[in-house]
């Protein structure tokens, strides 16, 4: 989805700029590349920088309620310091690094709902104009796609991914919001939890995976550790499916013995790890490769259904639309307000 635009803040015969992301999706911690192609105005500019700004939708809590709003989350200068003259073409090629905790928007193909973009700044003759807005599509990682994997395979549904801004107690994240992968439960713990939360926090020496069952009131700021939380490597090796299974029994067992005060962690909130949560160490690497071959309906099924036990055809075209909506949404009221 790109939009060309005339920079409003330089009238009519300003330069226009387009930027065109690489296709495909990019991963977390991994490279966006593609271009940003200038058209001269009527005159002479002198181009003083090109800054691509990523942006989030996310949510936010407050006493009222929730509200949605729109959040830059990085910033990078990819040109300038040269005129474009007037009517001549110019592109740019830029190759950018993105923040490990960038969200993932897609599982197979299949959106989660989330909305990202990368918005274009030129800023020419000391105005600045944020003339172009492209869509940004995020693949998870190895370890993030099995551990998801995994979880569809167990039997977990996807219900629903949304982006919450604050913090996550006892964890070391970087951006000011955080995912939330919210799962029904598999058939087997259906009657201790009603909604599992995954969030994974990424870095350049592993991830995070942050694990809640029936959030009550959320990871927000305020001395709150976070419940269970493990750590992996990006291409550890392992069962999967057992792995996460003892993560989902640590949990609900936490759950059950603290009440409903172990909804923010009373007493040891990395299940008895260490505040290092680090986890499945040790036997669990080795000896599983095997696990890639699984049968049985993944994530990738379940996100494509829209949610556990309902027929793909049905829903997942329902969730596809609501998708395409959420994100036509998002771009064109950003160009009205820019505009």
């Amino acid at each position: 989805m790109v939009f060309k635009r005339l920079l409003g803040s330089l009238g009519v015969g300003g330069p226009t700029v387009d930027t065109v992301l690489d296709p495909g999706a990019a991963r977390p911690g991994g490279a966006l590349t593609g271009q940003v192609h200038l058209k001269g105005g009527d005159a002479d500019f002198d181009i003083e920088h090109i800054t691509l700004e990523l942006v989030a939708r996310v949510e936010a809590e407050h006493g009222e309620g929730e509200s949605e709003g729109v959040v830059a989350f990085e910033r990078f200068t990819v040109g300038g310091g040269f005129r474009l003259g007037a009517g001549r073409q110019h592109s740019v090629p830029f190759t950018v690094t993105l923040p490990w905790e960038t969200p993932i928007t897609e599982l197979y193909g299949q959106g989660l709902g989330i909305v990202l973009g990368v918005r274009t700044e030129l800023a020419v003759a000391g105005a600045r104009d944020k003339g172009d807005l492209d869509q940004l599509n995020i693949a998870p990682l190895p370890a993030q796609e099995a551990i998801l994997e995994a979880l569809g395979q167990l039997g977990f549904g996807f219900k629903s991914a949304d982006l919450e801004y604050g913090r996550i107690g006892g964890t070391n994240q970087q951006l000011p919001f955080y995912q939330e992968i919210e799962l029904t439960p598999a058939p087997q713990y259906a009657h201790q939890v009603n909604e599992i939360e995954v969030t994974f926090l990424a870095n350049p020496g592993g991830m995070d995976v942050v694990l809640e069952a029936d959030k009550r009131g959320g990871f927000l700021s305020g001395g709150h550790d976070a419940l269970t939380r493990f750590t992996v490597g990006h291409h550890d090796s392992r069962d999967w499916n057992a792995e996460v299974e003892g993560w989902i029994r640590q949990l609900v067992e936490r759950r059950a013995s603290h009440g409903s005060h172990g909804a923010y962690g009373h007493g040891d909130p990395y299940g008895g790890h260490g505040h290092g949560g680090h986890h499945g160490h040790g036997d669990h690497h080795g000896g599983h490769h095997g696990d890639h071959h699984r049968s049985g309906p993944g994530m990738g099924t379940v996100v494509a259904a829209g949610a556990a036990g309902l027929a793909v055809g049905v829903v997942g075209g329902m969730v596809a639309a609501e998708v395409v909506d959420e994100v036509g949404d998002f771009f064109e009221g950003d160009e009205e307000e820019e505009g």
